[in-house]
């Protein structure tokens, strides 16, 4: 007896089983089986997908549906999905990245900040802008010896000089000190915190705020009492530096007047 198959429907009305859409990425080889061409994807537009064969001639074909063989399957060629746009790499200060870039050689101006833990947190947010832009970073071992350093700089229209003083409060000595010594060739600004580390912002700690510190105490080692860390400040600070990952981790008085400076130091000469 013949056997039938339960599906009664005539195959002119039946639907091609669905196949693979492949994205017609560049140097995908495929075969047209009308024309039997067969090449190597090199250009896929609107519409159409561009061929070339192992002799570098090229074709153009439609995308239509079920239109190629790879390796022996039939698939639909479609236009690859457009690449996200690629978010440009940025330094710890926020800038644009220039990967691979030489640092420059060092320019006459200078920027001074006071202490080495100023040095060194400037370095590890600004050190990318600052080796670009051939600026150098130098500490004072206090504010008194800033007048001296001054005049031994000699600042002028191809050698400016910028200051970071802590603590720069209207009335107070370092405020005094820093009227004197600032000309159209020198400039020196300051946050209001009592020391560096008041500039990282707490949150980057996971502490609430900077402890208050009374008159009279060490203000570094007051904080590690109050926080219950070892009072060696130099390793608390330390720790402190490790938890800055960039400017979001930093206090915006702080942001604003480095960028002043480094745009005062690299201003051409005028």
């Amino acid at each position: 007896m013949r056997q039938y198959s339960p599906d009664l429907t005539p195959p002119w009305k039946k639907k091609p089983a669905p196949v693979p859409e492949v994205a017609a990425e560049p140097g995908l080889v495929v075969e047209e089986p009308g024309s039997g061409f067969c090449g190597a994807v090199i250009r896929c537009e609107a519409g159409t997908v561009t061929l070339e064969d192992r002799f570098g001639k090229h074709r153009v074909f439609p995308l239509q549906p079920r239109g190629f063989l790879l390796e022996g399957r039939v698939v639909t060629l479609v236009r690859p999905a457009p690449a996200a746009p690629v978010r440009p790499a940025r330094t710890a200060s926020g800038s644009v990245a220039v990967p691979g870039a030489r640092a420059r050689v060092a320019r006459a101006g200078r920027i001074y900040v006071e202490g080495r833990h100023d040095a060194e947190l400037v370095e590890k947010v600004w050190g990318d802008d600052l080796r670009i832009e051939g600026v150098v970073v130098e500490y004072l071992e206090g504010v008194d010896d800033l007048p001296a350093i001054v005049e031994s700089f000699a600042p002028g229209p191809d050698a400016r000089l910028g200051v970071l003083v802590d603590h720069l409060v209207p009335g107070t000595k370092e405020w005094r000190i820093a009227e004197a010594v600032t000309s159209e060739h020198a400039l020196v600004v300051g946050h209001p915190y009592i020391d560096i580390w008041q500039a990282v912002k707490p949150s980057a700690l996971g502490i609430a705020a900077w402890p208050v510190i009374p008159r009279g105490q060490d203000w570094k080692t007051g904080v590690c009492r109050a926080l219950g860390w070892p009072e060696n400040t130099g390793a608390a600070w330390q720790a402190i530096l490790g938890r800055v990952r960039s400017y979001k981790d930093l206090e915006p008085e702080l942001l604003g007047r480095v960028e002043e400076l480094i745009d005062f130091v690299t201003a051409p000469a005028g």
